[in-house]
């Protein structure tokens, strides 16, 4: 039996919508070149097949988290294409950078002199992107940083600053001040380093104003089908349909119970049927009670516990054939997007997509030459 027989879900990858996305972005951004945000295996959803998808629609910047992720898109995109690993060397490791045609993104002084190091000790002139904190304070340089930056002719020695960047901590809430704020800030920082050109926006960061673009965007999950506003209708495709199979349908009586710790209680007869879908491929368990799938366009709700390996639906509305054994159910769809599935989980769509789990068998629409 082939595996897709013998699989419990099937999640299929849009790739058509992928691409279509990236030229939504790249258009919103021109003149600005816009990258592609790849990391954590493409939100989940396979780095290899997206990044050369995104390779063939024109796509030459990528961007990773670990070395190790840049390690493993190498082979799928052509040696033009600039990989930048946002997370900069580890300790010791800049040697396996350069091995690998990879671009770290330095974030503190000690990454910043690693690089340097290395430049000299390979007599040559290495690139880098050098990030700037302007007030999410989690990575990049500091203010007194940059001061100490400009104050020491020597301190790029050797490394050649493909981008000055920074981050948004609040792009998807357009009114946020923390947004006008942020942008100040890196432009107060940008004319003291005029000589460099300048990386800003996120996918919400595009659609805020052009003002944020800069020469270079950086979206990731928009480039999937999440929603960069969370108050406007969202412009992106749908890039992932999740079906669960069905195992077994029953009829329960009023006042049986379903799944672990009696979370459902019918109050009248069900007819209840077991999906192949659990916590262990990343549905998360935050949506027990009150997740739902969708059976030929009718929303049936998920009732009772998700468990490791299993969700219960309440099937009384559809015709009993069509949840016999084997059938499919829908649990992400256009009709039901991420964003809809991570509202009902009380958590936003990157999570969701980036837990959905190794168990599916995956199908790929519209899959690039390089990745076949």
């Amino acid at each position: 039996m082939p595996p897709k027989e013998r699989s419990g879900a099937i999640l299929t990858v849009d790739l058509d919508a992928v691409r279509a996305n990236y030229r939504l972005l790249r258009d919103k951004a021109h003149p600005a070149a816009c990258s592609a945000v790849v990391k954590s295996d493409a939100y989940g959803l396979g780095a290899a097949q997206v990044g050369a998808a995104l390779y063939e629609e024109g796509c030459r910047h990528f961007f990773v988290a670990h070395l190790e992720e840049g390690i493993s898109l190498r082979p799928h995109v052509a040696p033009d294409a600039e990989i930048f690993v946002l997370h900069g060397p580890p300790v010791d490791t800049e040697g396996e950078f350069t091995a690998h045609g990879l671009i770290p993104v330095l974030n503190s002084e000690p990454q910043v002199a690693g690089w340097r190091k290395h430049a000299a000790a390979l007599g040559t002139t290495l690139n880098a992107v050098v990030q700037v904190d302007t007030g999410m304070s989690r990575m990049g340089l500091s203010p007194q940083e940059i001061d100490a930056w400009l104050l020491d002719p020597h301190f790029l020695d050797g490394i050649k600053v493909r981008y000055i960047m920074s981050h948004l901590a609040c792009a998807d809430e357009r009114n946020n001040p923390m947004n006008g704020e942020q942008l100040a800030r890196f432009s107060a920082i940008r004319a003291r380093l005029p000589q460099y050109r300048a990386s800003l926006a996120n996918s919400s960061g595009i659609f805020l104003s052009p003002d944020y673009h800069f020469d270079l965007v950086r979206p990731g999950a928009a480039l999937y089908g999440i929603a960069p506003q969370g108050d406007a209708p969202n412009p992106l495709r749908s890039v992932v349909r999740l079906q669960g199979k069905v195992l077994q349908t029953r009829t329960i009586a009023a006042g049986d119970h379903v799944g672990y710790s009696r979370r459902y209680t019918a109050s009248e007869p069900r007819q209840v049927a077991t999906i192949s879908v659990g916590y262990a491929d990343g549905w998360l368990r935050s949506m027990s009670n009150q997740g739902l799938a969708i059976v030929d366009g009718v929303k049936v709700p998920q009732i009772g516990a998700i468990s490791m390996d299993s969700i219960t639906l309440d099937v009384s509305a559809i015709a009993q054939e069509r949840v016999a054994p084997g059938s499919l159910v829908d649990l992400i769809c256009a009709e039901h997007p991420v964003d809809a599935v991570a509202a009902m989980a009380n958590t936003i769509g990157y999570e969701v997509l980036t837990n959905l789990g190794g168990r599916y068998y995956r199908e790929y629409q519209g899959l690039a030459g390089a990745a076949r």
